[in-house]
This record gives structure tokens, sequence and C-alpha cells, in this order.
């Protein structure tokens, strides 16, 4: 079956929406195309139609072949919990927490999982489009590795290079790459494509022609600066750091970026919102005192990020808004933060350990082993019909609990409300994405709401995207190197 392999010169430059665009392209001339990245690493994870979670760009580009997700298409799943250690997610399920060292040593092993997910995808459609990670010219991690050049040759698939010309030395960074690859690994590589370009193509021609002479690979094209980009979800929190507040709307809405913050795409929704000014605090940074919703979104590592939050003082912050009459709201790692006290006796994730929460809600978590992972849809308790998904560790009780902010299908509810109804939280993430949830969240604050629904956005951005790329890129070109018969 045929099969194509998008790496980088470096991290965010690009690859994730570029594979998503070329799903949408290809899906949209009629074939059935699979999305598929052997490794990634990140915190924002997608539950998967089979029960699994993988990265959430790997469940955006199965939006973009209108397939569900599933677990082979992200075989291997590293969730940082610290700076040296990440909890490790094979085919959807927990495998244990790994330190950097203890991975990059075994993580070889992980290779036939990685094929055999990417075989049982390859039999089932026209075309797999597999989406590399950071560089193949990381080659101090080229010894076991499966995200790149180690998964191309032992799948035997062609490789397009993509550099970032928006951050400057692209033809260095193409260049450079041809250079310190070796040479089973730069015979990979059958060409190259050019991201992110502002302004007239054609003054960038000579660079292209000597990025040519100088590897020998195939010029694929140069994309432009895609603006709809900004409507996808973001999956590298590297991406918060580039945002800023909007001009001062009808309300304020703001969350802080805890140091494991996870899952902080399900916000996007609120960005488009023609009466809201929605931003994430940094750390270092005051929780701002005229917010009218502060939120406290989900973490990798909850009592970690808690002790976080405390050390930048946002708990004082916090307190102060809540005196003010101001609202707030959890989600996930932030509902569990919201209550009387966190335990982590088995050391989920990380060192085991207690601690006291924000007391704004009367509910207590213990973290336990076995994880959530399902979709779920419902209504709100105040109305408003809502679709998403859960995905954590932990169980959580007390009398704030009878006051459920969510009414699944099943009847069952999630979710605790504050007697005076100002404080909230539950478990579900994308509570946002629908126009009629939306509606219903922003009411109290006063602000009316667009009522789109993200996923409509969404696929609307991916067929933008797709037809930028048909125009840019050398298609018939890209479908040769992938083995694609040539179109009649």
């Amino acid at each position: 079956m045929a099969a194509l392999m998008i790496q980088g010169c470096g991290s965010d430059v690009g690859k994730s929406v570029l594979v998503a665009g070329l799903c949408r392209l290809f899906c949209n001339r009629g074939l059935t195309v699979r999305p598929f990245k052997p490794q990634n690493m990140s915190n924002n994870a997608a539950v998967t139609v089979d029960g699994g979670e993988i990265g959430r760009a790997q469940a955006l580009q199965a939006a973009a072949c209108r397939t569900p997700a599933t677990i082979h298409m992200n075989p291997v799943l590293l969730k940082p919990q610290s700076d040296v250690g990440a909890q490790l997610v094979v085919r959807g399920k927990m495998a244990g927490t790994w330190q950097a060292r203890a991975y990059q040593d075994r993580k070889a092993g992980l290779l036939d999982v990685v094929l055999e997910s990417f075989r049982s995808l390859e039999a089932e459609c026209d075309l797999v489009i597999i989406e590399g990670a950071g560089s193949p010219a990381e080659t101090n991690l080229r010894a076991g590795d499966i995200a790149n050049m180690g998964f191309a040759r032992a799948a035997q698939v062609p490789v397009v290079l993509v550099g970032d010309i928006d951050r400057g030395h692209v033809i260095a960074a193409l260049v450079g790459a041809h250079a310190v690859l070796d040479a089973e690994d730069r015979d990979m590589i059958a060409g190259f494509l050019i991201n992110k370009f502002r302004g007239d193509p054609s003054l960038f021609a000579d660079g292209r022609a000597e990025i040519v002479r100088r590897t020998g690979w195939a010029d694929c094209g140069m994309a432009p600066w895609l603006a709809a980009a900004r409507r996808l979800p973001a999956e590298d929190a590297v991406v918060l750091d580039h945002l800023a507040p909007g001009a001062r709307r009808r309300v304020k809405i703001v969350a802080p970026m805890f140091s494991r913050i996870a899952n902080f795409d399900e916000f996007d929704p609120l960005r488009t919102e023609p009466e809201v000014d929605f931003a994430f605090v940094p750390p270092g940074t005051p929780l701002p005192g005229d917010a009218d919703l502060v939120i406290l979104p989900g973490t990798k590592a909850t009592l970690g990020d808690l002790a976080f939050l405390r050390a930048q003082g946002w708990d004082i912050d916090l307190a102060a808004h809540v005196r003010r009459g101001g609202r707030v709201l959890g989600v996930c790692g932030g509902f569990q933060m919201l209550g009387r006290s966190i335990a982590d006796p088995l050391g989920v994730e990380g060192p085991p350990g207690e601690a006291a929460g924000l007391g704004l809600l009367d509910v207590a978590t213990t973290l336990t082993d076995d994880k959530v992972l399902t979709p779920t849809a419902g209504r709100l308790a105040a109305g408003g019909r809502f679709e998403g998904y859960e995905i954590h560790v932990g169980r959580t009780s007390g009398a704030d609990l009878a006051r459920p902010l969510l009414v699944r299908d099943d009847g069952t509810c999630d979710g605790a409300i504050s007697p005076d109804g100002r404080i909230m939280g539950a478990y579900v993430h994308g509570l946002f994405g629908l126009g009629e949830a939306r509606t219903a969240l922003l009411a109290p604050l006063g602000a009316t709401s667009d009522g789109v629904d993200e996923t409509a956005r969404v696929d609307a951005a991916l067929d933008e995207i797709a037809l930028a790329l048909e125009q840019a890129f050398d298609i018939d070109r890209l479908a040769a190197i992938a083995g694609l018969e040539p179109r009649p």
C-alpha cells in the first residue's frame, strides 16, 4: 500500500498541520487515508473509539480523514510528568512511568509494536500519511529510534523533509540535515517542503534551487502562512508562549498555565467568541483582578501543579477573585484541586503524597491507577447539550457532588457546584465544543455565544488548508513518492 512520511527539521515546524491538510486533500480526492505517528510526546491526548488515548494531533488528522481515531494511529505516547520523566502509553493504555534516560535505552523494544500498528492501518486504506517527531537530524537520539528514520527504514517508507522558513536559516536547516544524516538515512529522503512562507514566493526561488543543488532532493513545494491553522487545535504547549490576550470584550476569562498543563486546546472555542476575551496566564504573572471567570485546566501531575499554583501565588489571587464575587471552573485536574484534599497513595502521578486542596468545593479526591478513558455526552445542569471525553485517574467524593455540573445521556452525573453556584468543576473535557454548551456556560457571565460548533469550524479550516496545499505543493510528485498510481 502507499505511504508517505513527513519529517521536519525541528519541532513546531508545522508537521502536524501539513499532515492534517494532506490527509484531507487526498481524502477529498476519494482515497481512503489514515494518519500515523509512531511515537508522540504530548499531554494533549484524545480518547479513541476503541477505548484508548492518543495524541490530539492524530485525532485531528483522523478527523481530516473523516474516520474515527483509533489507538493504532499513535501506538506510543509519552505524557511528561516532570522534566525527566513521563507516563508511557502503549496502544492507548498506561504502561508505567519512565525516566528519560531509561526510555532512551529501551525504546527500540517498542519498534515491533509500532510496526504492527502501522501494518494494521496500511491494510485498511489506500494511503497512510505518517508524521515524524522532532527532527531526524538529532543524531544523538538516532540509536533505537522509532519516531523518525528508525521507523522509516524498518517500514521502508519514503520521507519528505519539512523546513520552516518563518524561523529563518531554512537553507541551513535542510542542507545541514543532509550533511549530518548517515548515508542510509539520507537515502530515505525523496524530497523537501518549505512551510510558513510569507510574501512573494518567487523571492525564494533561488533558495529552493540551492537546496536542490546541495541535497539532490526533489523540491515538492512551498506552503504559505496558513491562517486557517489558527482554527485548528494545537498539540504542543509551546504555542501558549506565543498567544496574547485579545481586546477587552464583554467578559474576561483566564486560565493559569500549569507546568504540566493538559488538553488546553479544549478552550480554543472561547477564542472565537466575539464577546469573550480569553487568555492563558503565564507563570510569574498574577491572575488579573478584573477576570469574570478563572478556569483551572487539566494537568498531567495534579499534586505537582497544585504546588506550582501555590508557588506562583495564584491561590491567593484565586481567593481574592472569589471574595470579589468571581466565578471558577475546574476541569479534570483543576476540578480535583478545587476540593478539600488530594491524595496519591500509589504514586500514580509522581512520588506518593497528599496535599490540602483549595477548599472551594466540598469534595476530596484519591488518585488511583485505573484510568478512565471514555467519550461522553449529555446536558449541563443549567441546560445546553455537551459532548466531550474523560481521561483521568482518581475518584472524587463529597457533599457538593449532590449538585452535579453535568448529567450524561445514561443518567449518571459528573462534577460539582458550590451552594452559591459560583464554583464548579467536572472531569469532562471539551465542554466548550458545542455552541449550545457555550451558550449555557457564558450566560451567567452576561455574554452570548456565536453558537458555532467547534467541529464545524475545524472541518471548514481543514478544507481551507487542503485547498491551499493543493495550490502550493506538487501533489503529483508527493503522490508518486508515496507510491500512489497516477490519476487518470
